[in-house]
Parts: C-alpha cells; sequence; structure tokens
C-alpha cells in the first residue's frame, strides 16, 4: 500500500547545531581562503585552499547536511544510509569548494567571482541532493520541482555573496559575517530542499539495510572537529599582513621629539 506522510520532526535545537557547525566551518574555511590569497608561492596557497575546502566542503557543508538530517524520520518505516552515497556527497562537496576557491583567484574579478560562486553554489546543492540518493527507505522519493529549483538558487547567490566578501574583506570581524551568511546559504538550501521532498511509503518493499545516520554521524562529527584544529592553528599562527604592515608604517615615521609637560 502506497500513501504519503509528513515525515520531518526538527526541532530548532536541531536547526541552531547544524548552523552553528555550518558557520564554524565557513569562518575557518573563508580564513584559510584569505590566507592562500596572500601566500607568497603555490605551494603555500594550494595548501590553504585544500585545508579551506576541507573546513568549508567536509564540515560547513557535508557535516551539517548529515546534522539536519538527525531531524528526517518516516513515521513506521526504517530509515538507512548507503555508505558509498554517502562518502561520495562528502568528496563532492570538498572537490567542488576546492575548485570553486581556485577559479575566483586571488583578486576580485566579477567573471571569475560569478564563476566561482556558481561552482560552489552548486556543490552544495548537488552534495545535499547525493546526500539524498544515499537515504534507503521503504518506498520512493519525490521532489517539488519549484522547491529544488529555489533551494539552487540559494545556495549559489548566498555562496556568491560569501566569497565576495572573502575577497573584498579585510577585517576578520567582517570575514566572521560572511561565514554567517555562507551558514545561511547551506542551511537555507538543505532545508529548502528537504522541504522538496516527498516521500511514498511502502510497506510491502523489502526493509533497507545499511547504517543509521547515528551510527557513523558521531565519530565523523569527532573527526570533522578535530580535522578544523589544523586550519584554526594555521590561521592563528599565521602573521596578520594588516597589523605588520601598520608597524612597518609606525617604524617609518620620524620620531617626534619630546614634548615637556607643564604642571
Amino acid at each position: 500500500m502506497n500513501h504519503q506522510v509528513h515525515h520531518f520532526d526538527m526541532g530548532l535545537w536541531l536547526l541552531f547545531l547544524a548552523y552553528v557547525v555550518s558557520v564554524t566551518g565557513s569562518v575557518v574555511g573563508l580564513a584559510c581562503t584569505r590566507c592562500g590569497a596572500r601566500a607568497t608561492n603555490g605551494r603555500d596557497r594550494l595548501r590553504w585552499l585544500v585545508m579551506a575546502s576541507v573546513a568549508i566542503g567536509g564540515v560547513g557543508i557535508w557535516l551539517m547536511h548529515f546534522i539536519a538530517m538527525l531531524g528526517f524520520t518516516i513515521p513506521n518505516s526504517t530509515v538507512r544510509y548507503h555508505l558509498g552515497w554517502t562518502i561520495a556527497s562528502a568528496v563532492i562537496a570538498i572537490v567542488a569548494v576546492f575548485v570553486g576557491l581556485i577559479t575566483i583567484g586571488r583578486e576580485f574579478e566579477l567573471r571569475r567571482l560569478l564563476a566561482g560562486g556558481v561552482i560552489t553554489g552548486l556543490a552544495v546543492a548537488v552534495m545535499h541532493y547525493t546526500g539524498m540518493w544515499a537515504v534507503q527507505m521503504q518506498g520512493t522519493m519525490t521532489y517539488d520541482t519549484t522547491l529544488v529549483v529555489l533551494s539552487f538558487v540559494i545556495a549559489v547567490v548566498a555562496a556568491t555573496a560569501a566569497l565576495w566578501f572573502t575577497l573584498v574583506l579585510e577585517s576578520r570581524g567582517l570575514r566572521f559575517v560572511a561565514g554567517l551568511v555562507m551558514g545561511v546559504a547551506v542551511t537555507g538550501m538543505h532545508y529548502t530542499g528537504m522541504a522538496a521532498v516527498r516521500v511514498n511509503v511502502d510497506h510491502t518493499m523489502p526493509v533497507p539495510s545499511g547504517p543509521e545516520v547515528f551510527s557513523f554521524l558521531f565519530p565523523v562529527f569527532v573527526i570533522g572537529l578535530l580535522a578544523l584544529g589544523v586550519p584554526i592553528t594555521a590561521v592563528m599562527l599565521a602573521p596578520d599582513p594588516d597589523r605588520s604592515s601598520e608597524q612597518d608604517e609606525a617604524e617609518s615615521r620620524p620620531v617626534a621629539a619630546p614634548v615637556g609637560r607643564h604642571r
């Protein structure tokens, strides 16, 4: 027997946790991207961009997706995940973000920024739907086409905005704002994409095999947070060129003669 069900049990705490994870990965990744733009040789730049891709693609996008998927339930039906597609979705996110970051280059150029924004935004969306392809259940899943298109638009527009912030904003505070925007892109796209899902349960179909989301999410969550430790440390230890240039200016100024104080 086929019937359509409403299947979301997404509390606000889960939305908040997913958003915080997305922002954390995005802020760290965008900081690495900025350091990559300042790198003096190609090897250093690639190292920074790899760290940025793991932070944004692996943590900010992929890990956020599966934290949010904790809220995906189908009443009276078993939900499992295909491990191969789950891993593939992580690889897609990391590689596509890397390509997007390489595309935007070091300096602001509208054509390259738009191309990089489209690539990175599509990475978010394609990763999401690849992750959804990994869902195994008793039944079939269809999508509302309008909401799917909207989810792609949200991802591309907000990802482009975040990359633009990264290229043009010098202050760390404003780059944090860019991370907040990127978090909106990822979570907004995810929940729009989930709103597009229509599930038709069919209990005559075999019960799916494979791991539950809880069984692989906890170790991946721990590994993801540990993986962020490397780029965070690298960003903190990297010299701040803004500060060093200020010091250079201060040192190059002529020292004024001391003025006596009158009491």
